[in-house]
């Protein structure tokens, strides 16, 4: 028995068209010949035949009609086309194309199965497949973020809230935390795909009218699903649902990461930057431009991926058992989705890799806030002290304010207010201005994110 064709929409499956920079999709999906054609009706035999081998199990057919199809299945996409024309059912007109090459016996495929049997269960394939694909390319983006975090763990920065300097923090820890993010989002696909891989094969409303369940058992298994619990005719599609909102949050936390990069990336910040290559025109009037394109691509798609997990919520709700208000959409978004997903991840992995960061640009955005970034802690040290927080807070603020207007250090304010000074000493004040203080937890919290001691173990 041969084994189930690859999935319809692989990154082989894409052409980046050449003559843009944000890139255009062909997808086989779409074609009415092509790979994906044959990939998908190659499921659909394969469903129908170890069927019929479920059936010859359970005397229900001949075996000779089982080995029938098995030795003389075939099909041709070209005639399945020809006969869908007249039949405007894609499955009447494969199956009608399966029975011109298997012969008499073919009478005995399909027994007790509806339509939504093979495309339900063959979708579960597919998707399956496809989450794959998409584990591989989150594990090497998961790889780059980690080795990234540990270079830069040191690297002090500052913290923004609201785009304002809030307090310092190190380029490693965010590195970290979006490789937290990324592993959320490897596990929610998992979870999504261990949802998504069920076999359907019990009939026309799902009650196993004309069909032994120990069919769809025997089905599942040499599909590597599992059989649906229940059925109404089809998979009920909470399950497309959840796997399409783990494909939407997964464009989301890449929009988030791309987002920050272009942040960062502005001239008067300058702290990171996209790669350029050799040769690369950012601009075509303006030759200086080193635009971030890769973030800015990655952020529009994060858009459609949303979009599309909306239709796929709105396909959870249909008529009574079934009705076919789902089955155009998840044409569409489901191999767009994966198709999109798959580029971003493809995209923003060697920007991870290769992110040019300039730590020096850090080091003078840290210093241009004039210490103020420390308010918070000067705040927490005179309320130890056992001054009142509210009035330490008037304390601290109006230096904070005086360093901001006259662009003065705010600790060297600090050191000559006579109400700060009358609570800390100098040498307090000293340390409270010390980053190696402040971002002292940092292996800490890495620990926590890898598992590991700080190092480069394991990367």
């Amino acid at each position: 028995m041969a084994a189930v064709g690859a999935v319809f929409f692989s990154p082989h499956c894409l052409v980046l068209g050449a003559s843009g920079r944000f890139g255009a999709y062909l997808v086989f999906f779409r074609c009415r010949t092509g790979p994906y054609l044959v990939l998908k009706f190659r499921i659909w035999f394969e469903i129908e035949a170890h069927a019929c081998d479920a059936q010859a199990a359970l005397g229900v057919i001949p075996k000779a009609a089982a080995r029938a199809v098995w030795e003389r299945g075939a099909f041709e996409v070209d005639r399945i086309d020809k006969i869908e024309i007249e039949t405007k059912h894609d499955v009447i007109a494969f199956l009608t194309n399966l029975a011109e090459n298997v012969g008499e016996e073919a009478r005995f495929v399909h027994q007790g199965m509806t339509s939504s049997d093979v495309l339900d269960t063959c979708l579960a394939v597919q998707l399956s497949q496809a989450a794959d694909i998409l584990l591989a390319d989150i594990d090497r983006v998961l790889t780059a973020l980690k080795k990234r975090a540990y270079e830069f763990k040191d690297t002090q920065c500052v913290g923004r809230s609201h785009g304002i300097h809030a307090e310092p923090t190190t380029f490693g820890l965010k590195l970290a935390g979006h490789y937290s993010e990324f592993d959320r989002n490897k596990r929610r696909l998992l979870q999504a795909r261990s949802e998504i891989a069920t076999c359907a094969i019990s009939g026309a409303v799902g009650t196993f009218a004309n069909i032994d369940p120990a069919v769809e058992e025997y089905v599942a298994e040499k599909l590597n699903l599992v059989a649906e619990p229940v059925s109404t005719q089809i998979i009920q599609r909470d399950r497309h649902a959840e796997l399409a909102g783990a494909l939407a949050i997964t464009g989301a936390s890449l929009e988030k990461f791309a987002l920050e990069i272009r942040g960062l990336q502005k001239t008067e910040i300058g702290e990171v930057q996209e790669p350029f290559a050799r040769g690369q025109k950012g601009s075509s009037a303006m030759p200086h431009k080193r635009n971030p394109i890769g973030c800015e691509q990655i952020t529009g798609l994060a858009r459609l991926l949303r979009a599309n997990a909306m239709a796929a919520l709105d396909n959870v709700a249909l008529w009574h058992e079934r009705d076919i208000s789902h089955s155009s959409v998840e044409r569409v978004i489901f191999p767009d989705s994966f198709c999109a997903l798959d580029h971003m991840i493809r995209r923003f992995t060697p920007i991870v890799r290769d992110l040019v960061v300039h730590q020096d640009r850090m080091q003078e955005n840290l210093a241009h806030s004039r210490g103020v970034i420390f308010s918070g802690t000067v705040l927490l040290q005179l309320a130890k002290h056992g001054v009142a927080r509210e009035e330490a807070y008037v304390w601290v603020q109006r230096n904070a304010m005086r360093s901001h207007d006259e662009q003065v250090e705010f600790k060297n304010l600090l050191l000559d207010d006579a109400d700060v000074m009358g609570v800390l000493t100098r040498d307090e004040v000293n340390k409270m201005f010390d980053l190696t203080v402040q971002l002292r937890h940092v292996d800490t919290i890495l620990d926590r994110v890898f598992g590991e001691t700080t190092g480069l173990a394991g990367v």
